[in-house]
């Protein structure tokens, strides 16, 4: 079910790390020397102070890291919509994801302080002014909880960018995707040997059972009835094995920051232009649930309805709507 436009070597050659002296919480408590894994992409462009003008940073989806920019690099051509002689991308991996910041990388685990969405923007925002000097992009891209994201610094920080891209997110988790986060929440809290705050192999099989409770909603329930039974039977195996390669703190505590974000009675705050995209066939958050009503709600939005049995990972077929993306980047060339 992976999607790969390039291959695990090129983004290696392009992380890099900064290291943030202080990060705040919003809960009060604070962690020291904060590491911030990231790259960038195109070509910056300076105002007349001297600062970065043409700033758009990228947001990866839930454990994802700062590679999950593969998904506009296709669109970056002379020309298209993400034109890298135009604009600078920055894409970093998020607080709580195991590259930057996370329960994992800093070795506190169980005892990483809890954070919230409104946590991870901070984080983001704290990075770009300290690395780059940066106190205003130009626009966000975000996909899923990279969704959430964008819209919680347009609600909280209502100058900061002049757009966000939205897409296959919305503005709560509700319903279904609630039911789905709060039941990952109990298979985990299930083990006894969670509060050990170190892996164990009971850890191991429940991170595998938690992390498969997911597999439903990534691809269309069209694409998955395509699949012969065997072979769907290999990807959810592989899925599964998958999994392991993360920490389940790591996905304890993301799941959690998303399953408690609601911004729906803030969305009259965003002054940023906003730029909805839905998938027809998403499991997570689908176009008459989500995205639709977010457009109405938010007074300078857009939508664009993708159908793409890819589903939720539509992402990866950004090039179906170029048109459009590139109508909207239009007023954003300087």
């Amino acid at each position: 079910m992976g999607i790969k436009i390039y291959d695990d070597d090129y983004f290696e050659d392009k992380k890099e790390y900064f290291t943030m002296g202080t990060f705040q919480f919003e809960n009060g408590k604070t962690l020291d020397n904060v590491t911030v894994e990231y790259m960038t992409f195109g070509t910056p462009k300076y105002d007349e102070n001297g600062a970065i003008s043409n700033a758009i940073l990228y947001c990866h989806g839930s454990l994802g890291n700062f590679s999950s920019m593969n998904k506009i690099i296709p669109l970056s051509g002379g020309d298209a919509p993400f034109d890298k002689s135009k604009y600078f991308f920055i894409s970093s991996s998020a607080l709580g994801s195991p590259g930057s910041c996370s329960p994992s990388s800093t070795g506190l685990k169980n005892k990483f302080p809890k954070y919230s969405i409104g946590d991870v923007v901070n984080f983001h925002k704290q990075f770009l002014a300290e690395k780059f000097n940066i106190n205003h992009i130009l626009g966000l891209i975000g996909n899923s909880m990279g969704g959430f994201v964008g819209l919680k610094l347009a609600i909280d920080y209502p100058d900061f960018a002049d757009f966000i891209i939205c897409g296959v997110s919305s503005y709560k988790v509700a319903g279904h995707d609630f039911i789905l986060s709060k039941f990952v929440n109990e298979i985990i809290e299930s083990d006894p040997d969670y509060n050990k705050g170190e892996m164990t192999y009971s850890l191991i099989r429940t991170l595998r059972l938690a992390n498969l409770a997911e597999f439903n909603f990534g691809l269309s329930k069209e694409a998955l009835r395509a699949m012969p039974n065997d072979e769907l039977a290999a990807e959810f195996e592989n899925f599964g094995n998958e999994s392991l390669n993360v920490d389940i703190y790591d996905v304890k505590y993301c799941n959690e920051s998303c399953m408690n974000y609601d911004v729906e009675d803030d969305l009259d705050k965003i002054n940023s232009r906003v730029l909805i995209i839905s998938c027809k066939q998403d499991p997570h958050f689908p176009p008459e649930l989500d995205g639709i009503p977010m457009s109405a709600m938010i007074e300078n939005s857009e939508l664009i309805v993708m159908d793409s049995e890819l589903g939720h990972l539509c992402f990866n077929e950004l090039e179906n709507i170029s048109d459009e993306l590139l109508m909207f980047m239009h007023d954003f060339e300087g």
